[in-house]
């Protein structure tokens, strides 16, 4: 298990939920990955489990020697589902809410490359002519990561929106 260990409080994007500290994201991910862990073992799914605190969330990987094992796990609609369960979970027995970012066989790193396409697609857009670009409704951490690939392109970004229709526009700035 990898984490940080010291106990600062975490800022919360939501000031009504108070900040968590370290020990409390680790907490999280204990109950996330034993969640998990039933859940491979009720499927008959090997894999193994990887744990980290970072940026205020707790992170909790799945990784296998065989990829294809994890093959239909890591869909992104799965590991989404799986996320909001395990957040379920952990809420359940730490009476805490959880913003818990759930890796599924490297499915983080493959949503990130998709991001960074369809970021790029709007950027064509504004280079087009447009004088701003929509992206479809997304999670407030994928939302968040968009925000950092524009900020990284040198461009402004957005959100707009409410609950699951919550979505990034681009502009030039």
């Amino acid at each position: 298990m990898t984490s940080t260990s010291e106990s600062t409080p975490v800022v919360s994007e939501h000031p009504e939920r108070a900040a968590a500290t370290v020990e409390q994201l680790e907490q999280e991910g204990d109950v996330a990955a034993d969640y998990i862990e039933a859940l491979l073992d009720i499927t008959d799914i090997d894999g193994d489990l990887a744990m980290d605190v970072r940026a205020g969330r707790a992170y909790v990987s799945v990784e296998a020697d065989d990829v294809a094992s994890l093959r239909l796990l890591s869909d992104p609609d799965t590991v989404q589902a799986l996320q909001e369960l395990t957040r379920i979970a952990v809420q359940n027995k730490t009476g805490r809410f959880s913003r818990l970012i759930l890796d599924v066989g490297g499915s983080r790193d493959t949503r990130q490359r998709e991001l960074e396409h369809l970021v790029d697609r709007a950027i064509a857009r504004l280079d087009e002519g447009a004088s701003q670009a929509s992206l479809p409704a997304m999670s407030s951490y994928e939302r968040k990561l968009v925000h950092d690939i524009v900020s990284e392109r040198g461009l402004t970004s957005e959100s707009y929106g409410e609950g699951a229709d919550r979505h990034t526009v681009i502009s030039r700035g």
